[in-house]
C-alpha cells in the first residue's frame, strides 16, 4: 500500500466542526418544532411528529459526535518541494497530490469560529480548481502558505 500524507490537522477541529453540527442541529430542531406545532393545530398525524423527532436524534449522533471524528481521522496532508499531498474523506477516500509547479497563489482564511479556536484554512489555487486543508493551528497556517508559496516559486523558476 502507498505511504499516507504524515501531518495531520489541528485536533481542535473536532470541537469545530462538532459546533457545526451543533448549529446544524439546532436548525432542524426549529423545523421539528414547527412540525409539532403544525400537527397540533392541524390535527396532523402523530407519526409525523415521531419521524421528525428520530430524524433530528439521528442527526445529533451522526453530525455531532461520529462524522467529525471520522472527518478528522482521515485527514492529512504533506508538502514536499514537488507536490503537496492530501488525503481525506470518511467512507470515500480522496487522495490529491497538486504539483508545486501548478500552484498559482495560496490564502489563508478565517472566519468567526475559526478565528475563535485560533484556526486557520489554507486555499491552494491552481489553474483548474482549489484545495484547501481546512482546520490548522494559526501558526501552522501562515508557515505552510510561505511555505508553500516560496516553493511553488522555486518550483516554476526551475520549469
Amino acid at each position: 500500500m502507498e505511504r499516507q500524507p504524515v501531518q495531520r490537522i489541528s485536533k481542535r477541529a473536532l470541537t469545530l466542526w462538532r459546533i457545526y453540527g451543533g448549529i446544524q442541529f439546532s436548525i432542524l430542531l426549529l423545523i421539528s418544532i414547527g412540525l409539532v406545532v403544525a400537527t397540533v393545530l392541524w390535527e396532523w398525524p402523530w407519526w409525523i411528529t415521531a419521524v421528525a423527532a428520530a430524524l433530528l436524534l439521528i442527526d445529533a449522533v451522526v453530525f455531532i459526535w461520529i462524522v467529525p471524528g471520522l472527518r478528522w481521522k482521515r485527514w492529512r496532508y504533506e508538502v514536499t518541494e514537488q507536490d503537496i499531498d492530501l488525503q481525506y474523506g470518511i467512507f470515500i477516500i480522496t487522495r490529491t497530490l497538486v504539483p508545486m509547479v501548478r500552484v498559482q497563489h495560496v490564502d489563508t482564511e478565517q472566519g468567526p469560529l475559526l478565528r475563535k479556536f485560533k484556526l486557520s484554512t489554507i486555499s491552494i489555487s491552481t489553474a483548474a480548481t482549489i484545495h484547501k486543508i481546512p482546520a490548522l493551528d494559526e501558526r501552522e497556517a501562515e508557515r505552510l502558505r510561505q511555505s508553500i508559496s516560496s516553493l511553488a516559486r522555486v518550483a516554476e523558476d526551475d520549469v
